[in-house]
């Protein structure tokens, strides 16, 4: 891959305030060891790994899919493209003919990252309870397209909590897992790569048997013709 710019942060940094699902609890950090007191600083953490900037494996919803540490790094790592997705006022399902003029420019095991611009209200209430999901159309096509991994700037590529029925069984989670594409959520700072083909780099925490883990998300835009090598080929 040939850059031609540099690294953007797409992750939110973890603190008590990280967006995250208003029914789990918030993040702890405590400062455990403080100095001058103690000769070092050592500082504890406790969280639910699905907050903040985070990618799920299969396992979150199926017990016999692969946990974090069973997931192959060419899957986390390689070339992507962040689209920008322009709905209507009013509009919230994010249906295939927003994605139209991908198909020249996907190819088989690229990430999609999806820029919607709703990163830009982390914090609100609108980003939790009234962000655009996608439908399972949408699903199926990034399927055919064949993606590795979908990011988004959303809290989840499903209905808002608030607007889910009795019986919601996270449908496009289901849909994408069950195939092996992951789904990255919380991402932002989209705005220098907009439009762009980017090098994508998710470095999740490997958590044995975990079914998701905080990640560092990083990308920097790349030649348009670039291949798409993954992070296990440039490292031989």
């Amino acid at each position: 891959m040939q850059p031609v710019g540099d690294w953007v942060d797409l992750s939110h940094p973890l603190s008590t305030d990280v967006p995250r699902v208003p029914s789990f609890p918030a993040p702890a950090f405590d400062l455990i060891r403080r100095m001058p007191d103690d000769p070092l600083n050592v500082t504890e953490m406790q969280m639910v790994v699905h907050i903040g900037t985070h990618i799920d494996s299969p396992r979150h919803f199926f017990l016999d899919g692969p946990a974090m540490e069973d997931i192959p790094l060419n899957l986390l790592c390689g070339r992507g493209i962040v689209w920008p997705v322009t709905l209507p006022n009013g509009a919230r399902s994010i249906e295939p003919h927003h994605l139209a003029g991908l198909e020249g420019r996907l190819a088989p095991g690229d990430a999609l990252v999806l820029d919607t611009g709703w990163h830009n209200r982390a914090g609100s209430d609108a980003y939790d309870n009234d962000h655009p999901a996608l439908s399972l159309e949408c699903a199926d096509w990034l399927l055919a397209q064949r993606v590795r991994l979908v990011a988004l700037d959303l809290p989840t590529p499903e209905l808002p909590v608030r607007k889910r029925p009795v019986e919601f069984d996270f449908p496009i989670h289901k849909r994408l897992l069950q195939h092996g594409v992951l789904i990255v959520e919380h991402i932002t700072n989209l705005a220098p790569l907009r439009g762009k083909t980017v090098e994508l780099v998710c470095a999740a925490l490997n958590i044995a048997g975990a079914d998701g883990a905080p990640a560092r998300i990083i990308a920097r835009p790349i030649a348009a013709s670039a291949e798409g090598a993954t992070c296990q080929e440039q490292a031989q």
